[in-house]
């Protein structure tokens, strides 16, 4: 029997959106303009252009087409970063990540071997979070949700997150790490640069803010999964441990544990686009804390889903099933027999 290919990072959005401005009487939202082709563009309400996307993004037959044509068993769902929407209000927040997650949830019902979904919360507001991770979880059958890599001013660290980093641990929700909202951004419009630089940044802000901010050790029990191959975090260590040792006085004030110490600890995906940095996160990370994670269906993914992995020659076949989907497995706390 053939493993199974498990992409755990795939982004959705559903074929059209409410007037949320008209509904909540302030703007800033994204809305859908469809095209004749199929494809749409993502714009704000208040006319500024996002981006276009191609029918595989909202249209659930193609992406099953796609996924066909590379052999993918399973895509894990999570919405587009940009839909996070926690700049707005939480209870409008909320009812956009209500509506989101219910979308979701409705392809997984259609195509339960093919699809898991995860919800999306607002974290502008950790009570209707928690509201909305236990909706997600209990009434959707959501085995976890995709969180921003700070929201607002609030980096991961901060102790307002705390009740819902204590439900996720306690409904044993799975966390997927995406960032988002670059740092910089700003000060880098040209060449695509919060893209390529301010993303990987983003992640490993991420790791750090979790990590000196103590929460694996308050946690224990979370899983969390940190996308784009943890970002620039595994090229950053030696450097990140360095000022954790020289630096104590402003490095050690919440978790007097070295960063190098966690690993282990949390998942990254496997989106390195290069061989020898995707050597080097499994030599750092171990086969058991990566997944296939491809960024599906944008351009900045893994254009062939599993190629890097299926590339590896020196990595044994049990390797490659564990990065192709027993890791996903246990990060979702999913059985393979429900896709088989």
């Amino acid at each position: 029997m053939k493993p199974l290919k498990i992409d755990i990072h795939n982004h959705i959005l559903p074929k059209r959106l409410p007037d949320f401005k008209k509904q909540f009487g302030y703007g800033g939202f994204i809305q859908l303009h469809p095209k004749e082709d199929g494809h749409a563009d993502m714009i704000r309400d208040d006319g500024h252009f996002f981006r276009t996307v191609e029918p595989n993004c909202m249209d659930v037959d193609v992406r099953l087409e796609e996924m066909d044509k590379f052999n993918v068993d399973v895509q894990v769902l999570s919405t587009v970063p940009v839909m996070f929407s926690e700049w707005a209000k939480p209870q409008d927040t909320l009812t956009v990540n209500h509506f989101l997650n219910e979308d979701i949830a409705k392809s997984v019902l259609r195509h339960p071997k093919r699809f898991v979904g995860l919800g999306t919360i607002p974290l502008n507001d950790p009570e209707l979070g928690c509201q909305e991770l236990n909706f997600c979880m209990k009434d959707l059958g959501m085995p976890g949700v995709q969180i921003g890599s700070h929201y607002g001013s609030l980096n991961l660290s901060d102790k307002c997150l705390y009740p819902f980093y204590e439900e996720a641990e306690k409904l044993g929700a799975a966390l997927l790490v995406h960032p988002w909202d670059m740092m910089g951004k700003e000060t880098m419009p040209d060449y695509w640069l919060p893209w390529l630089v301010g993303m990987p940044a983003e992640t490993t802000r991420a790791i750090c803010s979790m990590i000196f901010g103590g929460i694996f050790e308050k946690f224990p029990k979370l899983r969390v999964c940190f996308a784009h191959g943890g970002g620039s975090f595994a090229f950053t260590l030696g450097r990140i441990e360095h000022g954790f040792n020289v630096r104590p006085d402003l490095c050690q004030v919440d978790n007097p544990i070295n960063p190098r110490d966690y690993l282990g600890k949390f998942y990254v995906d496997s989106i390195n686009h290069d061989p020898k940095a995707f050597q080097y996160n499994i030599d750092l990370f171990g086969v058991d804390k990566i997944m296939l994670g491809t960024d599906y269906p944008f351009p900045l993914g893994e254009l062939e889903p599993g190629k890097l992995i299926e590339s590896m020659d020196n990595l044994s076949e049990k390797e490659k099933t564990r990065l192709l989907s027993g890791s996903a497995l246990e990060w979702l706390g999913l059985s393979e027999d429900q896709f088989r």
